[in-house]
């Protein structure tokens, strides 16, 4: 039996996903705790927190671009063919991540904290770019790709889960004060993240290359591409980026994902200031609360049953109206000052957790269906394109908000490693959590009332293409079909499908799982 042929076991599938305790776990320490451990034990300035993320997380952004394209082309050298083109960064990076212990080191200059936090980001990218390609690698059929998807989004909310819970314990057994509590954590959540990488890379695989593709291969690394030919690749590859905001679905999808991702990472960024500053509380409840996280666990089950019943968009209407309801609320819990204050905000946490879990699994989840709304347009097939895209925005979006939010925090007074903050700092501190969060999530929402694509709309799509594949006439499109395909692509259906839409689109080659499909 090949490699492509082997049975995607739920031992398979956990082995993948474990990666994603990373992914969803170290991101989530770093954006409910990195701003304050700066400013708090580091002796930086909320300013320069803010840089140092900012600045890390647009050089990732750029990074992250180009990062897909070194690994497909990773069999060129001999690590690639050895260990493969994808697992080759896994084995790499297992060891690599011991250095997110140095993101906690205290009194630190400034540099070394931006080094470090660069680092992991690079490194982080590096093992987690060429790792979600790995479904696509390991099988072609779309129920094995699904069940290594779930998996991965079960153990994204696990990790998510205990990169909450486990500060929060740290800091009830060694004092809110303490900074070791943070190094500890980081040295705890370093080895497992190691180890989880490894497990990846021992329980994945990739599809196998025959020996006419190796020796093509080789002989192109043999006879590289000239300096002039390299620059017309990255200005191809640029010009590929740039056209898939021709797709309508795509610029709205892509709206509603940056706004509402942004708006949580805020919300992330500034909720122990608000319970610590705000609420008088202690850092052991900020992180009690954000563990309340753990809903997501059980909600990614659920939230697929409703993404299939309800549809993305009312999905995303419950969960943006749900958050911006819980930020009101704790808005009211800060004036009001209740005597269950600690009952109420956990209340409303709880809430607050089930709309944030819903906002992350369903930007992801809705994305597979964007390749087919451009398949419509230039009738080619380009995920990794809108994948870098995405993720791309994603990362710079996040980098200059955090950074705003560094700037507006100094701007409104706040005093680093002070125990208490002054009014004008506590002012500032509800209002970027209530005011501007909800500001980003309003925009989403709004945006969300005009996304048409869901079940019925990709179904419309789909036959349409599968008809025009077949050698149907684009005379003969049914008067529905055409308005449905108008509203998710955004042009005249005479302008779809060979029409003078594609002129201004790039020609990409067809990647190789799609020709597997297609056989």
């Amino acid at each position: 039996m090949s490699r492509k042929d082997k049975e995607i076991t739920l031992r398979t599938s956990i082995g993948f996903g474990l990666t994603d305790l990373m992914g969803g776990g170290a991101f989530t320490i770093i954006g409910a705790w990195l701003i304050f451990f700066y400013t708090k034990y580091a002796g930086l300035s909320p300013v320069e927190a803010g840089s140092i993320i900012a600045i890390a997380r647009i050089v990732d952004a750029v990074f992250s671009l180009f990062m897909g394209s070194l690994s497909d082309n990773l069999l060129k050298f001999r690590a690639g063919r050895k260990f493969g083109r994808r697992r080759f960064f896994l084995l790499a990076g297992s060891p690599l991540m011991l250095c997110y212990i140095l993101l906690w080191v205290t009194d630190m200059g400034y540099l070394y904290y931006l080094l470090t936090y660069l680092l992991f980001e690079l490194i982080a990218a590096m093992v987690l770019i060429p790792w979600e390609t790995l479904p696509s690698e390991m099988t072609t059929d779309f129920n094995k790709r699904t069940k290594l998807s779930s998996a991965r989004m079960f153990i994204s909310a696990t990790g998510t889960f205990l990169a909450t819970f486990v500060p929060g314990q740290l800091f009830s057994v060694l004092g809110q004060d303490n900074s070791m509590a943070f190094f500890i954590n980081g040295a705890f959540f370093a080895v497992v993240y190691a180890v989880c990488v490894f497990i990846s890379y021992r329980t994945t695989w990739e599809r196998e290359v025959t020996p006419e593709e190796m020796e093509q291969i080789i002989n192109k690394q043999k006879h590289p591409e000239g300096f002039g030919k390299s620059l017309k690749a990255i200005g191809q590859t640029l010009n590929d980026l740039a056209s898939t905001f021709k797709v309508k679905s795509f610029r709205k999808h892509l709206l509603i994902y940056i706004c509402s991702m942004t708006g949580k990472d805020i919300f992330n960024a500034v909720f122990v200031f608000f319970c610590v500053y705000a609420l008088n509380t202690t850092s052991a409840v900020a992180a009690n609360l954000l563990s309340l996280s753990i809903i997501g666990i059980p909600g990614a089950i659920v939230y697929g049953y409703l993404l299939i019943k309800i549809g993305p968009v009312n999905l995303f209407k419950i969960s943006y109206s749900t958050m911006i309801v819980c930020l009101l609320a704790f808005g009211a819990a800060y004036l009001i000052q209740p005597s269950n204050l600690i009952l109420t905000i956990g209340i409303i946490s709880f809430v607050y957790q089930i709309g944030r879990s819903m906002l992350e699994f369903i930007p992801w989840n809705v994305f597979p269906f964007i390749p087919d709304v451009d398949e419509m347009i230039t009738k080619q097939r380009r995920e990794g394109i809108f994948a870098s895209v995405m993720t791309f925005f994603r990362k710079s979006s996040v980098a200059l908000a955090t950074f705003l939010v560094g700037v507006v925090l100094s701007a409104g007074g706040f005093v680093q490693k002070a125990a208490t903050q002054p009014v004008s700092a506590v002012h500032t501190i509800v209002g970027i959590m209530v005011f501007g969060v909800t500001g980003l999530l309003l925009v989403a929402l709004i945006a969300a009332f005009t996304f048409k694509l869901n079940k019925e709309t990709h179904a419309i799509l789909v036959n349409e293409i599968s008809r025009l594949k077949y050698n149907g006439r684009k005379e003969d499109v049914d008067p529905r079909t055409k308005e449905v395909v108008e509203s998710l692509t955004g042009y005249k259906y005479e302008k779809l499908w060979g029409g003078n839409s594609t002129d201004s689109f790039p020609r990409i080659k067809v990647n190789y799982e799609m020709k597997e499909v297609q056989k």
